[in-house]
């Protein structure tokens, strides 16, 4: 593996991993998204997302899907909370014509009144959709539990803010917020670098317009929400957690990999084998720059949810207590054998260099992991398992 980085005399940071295929996953990632928000415009980041794909003053939207496709690529994009990523995957040799589409979009968006307004009603679907399916509607819920507004309204906004968005007050919006010193590009595959660098240098200058860092604030809170129609509750327990910057976020992931990650986890089998209370029991860790949280989801029913609650706290308990040398070894290969299986995929390399690039502000720290996980300490795993404060979050039938 051969990695370097590069900052570019009009402030883009440049992140190669070079692989010998001749495939390339390139991403070009605003540090602007959903947590520079404020509630007045909750969903704004990613209607520019959206937006950026209806046409530039010389492509229409068909112009910018067909040339990727034609040459067997892959383009989209997606907006977190700190980052707005715009992406493709493509044979080496068509590597420029990827990089035109996407600085094309960035530099010419051409935001058509017409588009913008059917691109709203495409949104607003979407925020219906996400709400009828409460499997993923019930994190919104969960991230409302753990902050306070604006952060906690979540990323793709509400029918009330996006509504009332406006074509002009979104291209203003958009002028101010992606300014080409901050962006991050992040390739990995087989090309011409130097080829590349010139490229980007040639093709962006800088606006000088700094993003400033939004303040969150946590809190914890437990809501319940009936809905008729269910035949299953969905319930998600949560803790704030380390942040990506901190050594325990490693911490954190042996714990998850012990407790909660995979059909051999604690949980699963106690919830799932043993007792027979759910389906689904799965976990996850939402890290980015500014936040953090663990959250463990189950599927399950409506009178169950006290038990699995209930079980959730004695696990976290149990783990302060009983975890053994044993545990945390197989716990430190399961996740070692995971990055080696998911680093596989390109584009999975390239989002986690963004994140890392963007979360401590040194994408190498990528290629540490596998160390920072043999460090961690079977004391250190124990004492993160005791835990005071969580929120929880259920949708359940009426």
């Amino acid at each position: 593996m051969k990695f370097q980085k590069r900052k570019l005399s009009n402030g883009i940071t440049i992140l190669f991993e070079e692989r010998d295929l001749p495939i390339v996953s390139l991403s070009i990632s605003n540090p602007y998204a959903a947590s520079h928000e404020n509630s007045k415009i909750k969903g704004i980041a990613h209607f520019i997302e959206h937006l950026l794909f209806t046409g530039t003053e010389t492509r229409t939207h068909e112009d910018i899907s067909r040339e990727v496709e034609k040459k067997g690529g892959v383009l989209n994009a997606f907006t977190a909370q700190d980052v707005t990523s715009y992406w493709f995957k493509l044979p080496s040799e068509h590597v420029f014509a990827g990089l035109d589409i996407i600085t094309d979009m960035l530099k010419n968006p051409k935001f058509d009144p017409e588009k913008f307004e059917k691109e709203k009603k495409v949104i607003l679907e979407e925020i219906k959709m996400y709400h009828d399916m409460p499997q993923r509607h019930i994190h919104d819920k969960i991230l409302e539990n753990l902050y306070e507004k604006p952060f906690g309204e979540g990323i793709i906004g509400s029918k009330e803010t996006v509504s009332v968005l406006t074509r002009d007050f979104v291209y203003k919006e958009f002028e101010e917020k992606y300014s080409p010193e901050n962006y991050i590009v992040t390739i990995v595959g087989s090309l011409d670098f130097e080829k590349v660098c010139d490229y980007l240098e040639k093709t962006f200058q800088p606006k000088n317009k700094p993003l400033k860092t939004p303040e969150i604030k946590k809190k914890n809170a437990e809501t319940t929400e009936e809905r008729p129609g269910l035949d299953q509750a969905h319930f998600v327990f949560a803790i704030h957690a380390p942040q990506a910057n901190d050594p325990k976020i490693h911490v954190l992931e042996v714990l998850d990999a012990y407790l909660a990650n995979g059909m051999s986890s604690r949980l699963f089998l106690e919830i799932r084998e043993k007792r027979g209370l759910a389906y689904a029991v799965r976990s996850s860790i939402d890290t980015e720059k500014n936040h953090s949280h663990y959250s463990i989801y189950v599927g399950t029913t409506k009178e169950a949810i006290p038990e699995v609650k209930k079980i959730i706290i004695e696990e976290f308990d149990l783990a302060s207590k009983n975890m053994t040398p044993v545990d945390l070894k197989e716990a430190q290969q399961r996740l070692i054998g995971l990055r080696k299986v998911t680093s596989e995929e390109s584009t999975n390399v390239m989002n986690e260099l963004v994140f890392a690039e963007i979360s401590t502000g040194n994408a190498e720290n990528y290629y540490k992991y596998v160390e920072e996980i043999k460090k961690v300490t079977l004391e250190q795993v124990k004492e993160l398992a005791k835990i005071d404060n969580y929120s929880t979050a259920a949708i359940v039938p009426e």
